[in-house]
Order: structure tokens, then C-alpha cells, then sequence
């Protein structure tokens, strides 16, 4: 039996269909869109710190300490601000800027606590420091400069000293030296960084008569922030740190 022919929707039914879906799809599309909207970016606070164009730990942290090892020996620099001009964020090329400085070295083959004759004996004898700026133009200035036999500058006036120099193990002895002044610099200077050099003698063990040279090195960069206004310093005692 032949079944009759199907008739043909009517076309203002497929057309209302037809609608619907696009009408769907771009509903369902324009949803995707403001799903993917990204986030607008956060405003930054009007009372954040200013951030150095000069990597500087000394400038972060508001001190600067390193380790330095010769075989099992460790000699530490200390490097920080003074209370002339303490905020490290308010260093700017006008304006004096000061630090103080120390070195020491510890015995790493004796325990903390052990008797100092088991120790073995570092003398320092000559200290030297140079510096360098980093400017936006590439000309670089020598702010401040030290060449010096330790045991005649250091804080205190009657270091234990050798004909080697003056002693720096600890807890017995260690060279300081208090209120060192970077003047002025030019006013597209991003940084100073200071190079620290130390000739000490090593004892080559406990009680020996026997010493070794070594120079021991470091570099501190310190970030040094733009500004029109001179880098302000506080009145200190001269024996201030």
C-alpha cells in the first residue's frame, strides 16, 4: 500500500525556527565573550615606595652583610646606614650620604664557644675602597675612595695588633670604621657601588708562627633615587653609628 506524500512544513514555520537558533547562538555567544573579558588592571597605590632601577640589598633591606669563605675560614662584611641619613629610599644624587662599615672573621673549623687560643689568628693590614656610579649618560664618577692601614683608622684607637696588623678574629677583635661620607653626585646617577678589598694574614694554624696573604673582595651597589631635592643629613655625634 502506497503511503501518501508528506506535505512541506510551512515556510513561516521554518524560518521562526531558524531565528530562534540564531538568536540563541548569540545570546550563548556574546556570554563566551564577557566569560573572557579580562580583568581591568589594578591601580597602583598613590603612597607606594618608589622602586630603584638599581638592583641593591643594601637599599632593600636598609643593611648590607656577605660571607665570604677562604677554606674554612669566614670573613664578614657589614655595611649600613647611619643615623645621619638612615632611609635608604631618601638617597639622592645632592646631599652627603654616609655609612659605616665592619669586617670580621670567624674560625669555621672551632665551635662558637670554643677557648680563642684554638682559633686561628687573622690579621688585617691594609683597607682599600673604590667606587663607581651607574648614570644614564654612561659617565661614571669615583664618589668615594679609602687606602689605608686599618689598625690606624679603625674605631677602636688600641687595637690587638701584629706586624701583620690588627686582629679581626672574633670575638677578640674586628676592624669598624663609622660615618664614611658619598658626596654629591650628578643627577642622572641610578646607583654607587662600592668595592671593598681587605689584605689580611691567615694563620696557617692555631698557635703557628707561620701566615698567609689573602685579599679579600666585595662589591655593594647602592641605589641612589632620582630627585631634585638634596639627600637630607641629621646632625650625629661624631661616635654615632
Amino acid at each position: 500500500m502506497t503511503s501518501a506524500p508528506r506535505r512541506p512544513l510551512p515556510v513561516a514555520r521554518v524560518t521562526s525556527a531558524v531565528v530562534l537558533a540564531l538568536v540563541a547562538s548569540l545570546v550563548l555567544g556574546a556570554c563566551g565573550l564577557v566569560d573572557r573579558e579580562p580583568a581591568p588592571a589594578a591601580t597602583p597605590s598613590a603612597t607606594a615606595s618608589p622602586t630603584p632601577a638599581f638592583n641593591s640589598q643594601f637599599t632593600r633591606d636598609g643593611t648590607f652583610q656577605s660571607h665570604v669563605k677562604v677554606g674554612t675560614l669566614d670573613f664578614v662584611y657589614t655595611i649600613w646606614p647611619t643615623k645621619s641619613t638612615p632611609r635608604t629610599n631618601e638617597w639622592y644624587p645632592l646631599g652627603d650620604k654616609y655609612f659605616s662599615f665592619t669586617l670580621q672573621a670567624y674560625d669555621l673549623s672551632r665551635k662558637l664557644r670554643d677557648p680563642f687560643r684554638t682559633k686561628r689568628r687573622v690579621y688585617l693590614g691594609q683597607i682599600q675602597v673604590s667606587s663607581a656610579t651607574t648614570t644614564s649618560s654612561g659617565d661614571v664618577e669615583n664618589p668615594y675612595t679609602l687606602d689605608a692601614d686599618a689598625r690606624r683608622i679603625t674605631f677602636d684607637p688600641e687595637p690587638l695588633a701584629s706586624r701583620y696588623g690588627m686582629l679581626i678574629t672574633s670575638p677578640k677583635g674586628a676592624f669598624e670604621l663609622r660615618n664614611q661620607k658619598i658626596g654629591p653626585l650628578a643627577a642622572d646617577t641610578k646607583g654607587v657601588t662600592l668595592t671593598f678589598k681587605a689584605t689580611v694574614w691567615i694563620q696557617r694554624r692555631a698557635g703557628s708562627r707561620r701566615y698567609v696573604p689573602e685579599l679579600v673582595t666585595q662589591e655593594v651597589p647602592i641605589a641612589i633615587f632620582a630627585s631634585k631635592t638634596p639627600t637630607e643629613a641629621q646632625k650625629i655625634p661624631i661616635n654615632a653609628n
